[in-house]
């Protein structure tokens, strides 16, 4: 485990972000085919058939203290429905990264993913008193593009032929990595947009794309 970026559950109205344990499996195998995530060819989302794997993966991550993963669910009905993590920890730095998230095609694009990224910032700032924290995605992943930066996120830049995609539909092909961050001296604005965000959302809001 990591001193710095223990296991936390964090809750809101909408989302509720639980310790990731190897029992979300089965919850995390619907939530993945809700939309067959795994087929986006820009994105690292596990298949049905190697979610085991990957919440192993995130777990061992955890062991030697690199990573803090989060099974995503949503309170209305108690099911995990995506995962989300503080990656790329720097203690030292006090710098963590927000990364390695997808949510069921269902609830993409609902006040879920506001909270969770509310709950998760101000966690990081608040608790862990971080310097920055950092978000990571692909250059041709727009919606993630856009998520990111309507959070308040800045683009710091680009991290050219930064990774070998190993996805089928994309083998081999370099990727580009858009690197953005939200400072200290950002999260009071951040935090009030956030809440305004929230603020606005209505209960009966439809959760799909």
């Amino acid at each position: 485990m990591n001193a710095f970026a223990p296991p936390v559950t964090l809750a809101g109205a909408h989302v509720r972000l639980e310790p990731l344990r190897a029992d979300h499996h089965g919850a995390l195998v619907e939530a993945v085919q809700d939309g067959q995530l795994w087929q986006l060819w820009y994105t690292a989302i596990p298949t049905p058939e190697g979610m085991a794997a990957e919440i192993e993966r995130r777990l061992e991550l955890q062991a030697k203290g690199a990573m803090c993963p989060f099974a995503v669910v949503d309170p209305a009905t108690g099911q995990a429905v995506g995962m989300t993590t503080y990656m790329n920890i720097d203690a030292g730095n006090r710098r963590v990264e927000i990364g390695s998230t997808w949510y069921r095609q269902s609830v993409q694009r609902t006040p879920l993913n506001t909270e969770a990224k509310r709950l998760l910032l101000a966690h990081a700032f608040e608790k862990l008193n971080c310097i920055a924290v950092e978000f990571r995605t692909h250059f041709f992943n727009q919606q993630s593009r856009r998520a990111i930066e309507r959070l308040g996120a800045k683009l710091d830049g680009i991290l050219r032929n930064h990774q070998i995609n190993f996805h089928p539909l994309g083998a081999g092909a370099l990727r580009d990595t858009c690197v953005y961050s939200i400072i200290t001296s950002e999260w009071p604005n951040v935090r009030a947009h956030l809440d305004f965000q929230l603020k606005r959302a209505r209960p009966e809001e439809p959760r799909s794309c």
